[in-house]
């Protein structure tokens, strides 16, 4: 089952991620995040956390649209987006896409590419980019002249290959810090990276 998570982050409301929103099995706000969906015009299944950055016409449009709340403590272990998380998880999803993640404080930013590569499945994804770390095997659809970025996460990322960019890798190693793969170009509407060994960060920025 798919599942799209919406954060407090800064957030547009494109018609792409409108559409994302949309056609979710299970749509949550973390906390501040029904803010944007609110902005999105379609009313999250349940919003988690703390609660404390809900405005009082963001609580009453959630309440007209028959919205779960599943409040806990501000002093807490967890963030309310990885509270999100595990909410989607529990109730079966096992796709699970971030809206509103992206943007905002540059330590939130960071905090959520860790919970993205402790989470089988999880993207996160705004108007011009997504990204998500690689399972082996991964295709990415988008159209000619976008821009995908193979990014190691672990000290070395091994059996790196492509197919449908424009500077191919044939079974090659990353290493963290370099920018080998960086700013590759697809070449048509569908690419696929392989990788055997170690965490690779996929960005796909639309064109």
């Amino acid at each position: 089952m798919n599942a799209v998570i919406v954060a407090n982050g800064e957030m547009q409301a494109h018609a792409r991620l409108k559409e994302l929103w949309l056609r979710a099995k299970l749509r949550i706000a973390a906390d501040g995040g029904a803010r944007n969906a609110r902005a999105l015009r379609i009313a999250p299944h349940s919003v988690v956390g703390d609660l404390d950055s809900l405005d009082d016409e963001t609580r009453a449009w959630l309440e007209k649209n028959n919205c779960e709340f599943l409040r806990y403590p501000p002093a807490k272990d967890e963030t309310d987006l990885e509270l999100a998380v595990q909410l989607a998880q529990a109730r079966g999803a096992d796709e699970i896409t971030l809206l509103g993640a992206l943007g905002g404080r540059p330590d939130h930013f960071l905090a959520n590419v860790l919970v993205l590569a402790q989470t089988r499945g999880l993207k996160l994804a705004d108007a011009a980019v997504e990204m998500w770390f690689g399972s082996g095997l991964d295709v990415i659809d988008g159209k000619k002249g976008d821009l995908v970025s193979l990014l190691p996460f672990d000290a070395r990322v091994e059996g790196v290959e492509t197919e449908g960019l424009e500077y191919p890798l044939r079974g090659e190693t990353l290493e963290r810090g370099s920018t080998r793969g960086v700013s590759n170009v697809m070449l048509e509407e569908r690419a696929q990276v392989l990788s055997t060994r170690g965490k690779l960060l996929i960005v796909h920025l639309f064109q």
